[in-house]
């Protein structure tokens, strides 16, 4: 009686997933996150480029922050003119993210702006509050940290909030809510977002601009 056949040997691993070069991703982190580390320890291999900024709460750095952006994000796009950017910002870096799109929608395509955690985020009818730059007490910061606004032109933006007076003012959780954690409730793993997306998603809810 003949043996039985050999057992099938075990298939391959399985290739692991390869990421797209058609997207080149810059962040920058908030308050005290002078790199982009809530990103880069989220999913370190989707983030080209962190923003090395002073990362202070006070206008001037989120001036710094703008200025490094632009800077790092021209430099690229002359090296590299056809490939698509995504920008990502957090908190305070979320205030640099949406100044620096405010300020370039007339002169750049090809990107995409995701701010999560606005402070410069504009409330409305379902979307809830101003964001702590329309506070009074945000005018200590100083430009262009403070004021809200949703002047992104032609630049696809998507705004994330959820639960967060940093973003929504009158958060119904307050600053109770922030010192329990609300302000860091969020993805932050730069893949979760589209290159394309452009609305707000506010409490779970999305709603185009």
């Amino acid at each position: 009686m003949p043996p039985p056949p050999a057992p099938a040997p075990p298939p391959p691993p399985a290739e692991p997933p390869v990421r797209s070069d058609d997207t080149w991703t810059i962040v920058v982190g908030g308050a005290g996150d002078q790199q982009g580390r809530v990103f880069t320890d989220a999913n370190a291999a989707a983030v080209d480029q962190p923003v090395g900024y002073s990362a202070a709460l006070f206008g001037l750095s989120t001036r710094q922050g703008v200025d490094e952006l632009n800077r790092l994000v021209r430099e690229h796009r002359a090296a590299n003119p056809g490939q698509h950017i995504k920008i990502v910002g957090y908190s305070q870096g979320a205030a640099v993210v949406h100044t620096w799109t405010t300020e370039n929608s007339a002169s750049i395509d090809n990107v995409n702006s995701v701010l999560i955690a606005d402070p410069k985020r504009q409330g409305g009818p379902g979307t809830g509050t101003d964001g702590l730059s329309n506070e009074w007490f945000a005018q200590i910061a100083g430009p262009p940290t403070t004021g809200v606004d949703q002047n992104f032109g032609n630049i696809p933006t998507t705004s994330v909030c959820t639960g967060d007076v940093i973003c929504d003012s009158s958060a119904p959780s307050g600053w109770g809510g922030y010192i329990n954690g609300d302000h860091g409730n969020y993805s932050f793993n730069v893949d979760d977002y589209a290159d394309n997306g452009n609305g707000q998603w506010f409490n779970g809810q999305f709603r185009p601009w």
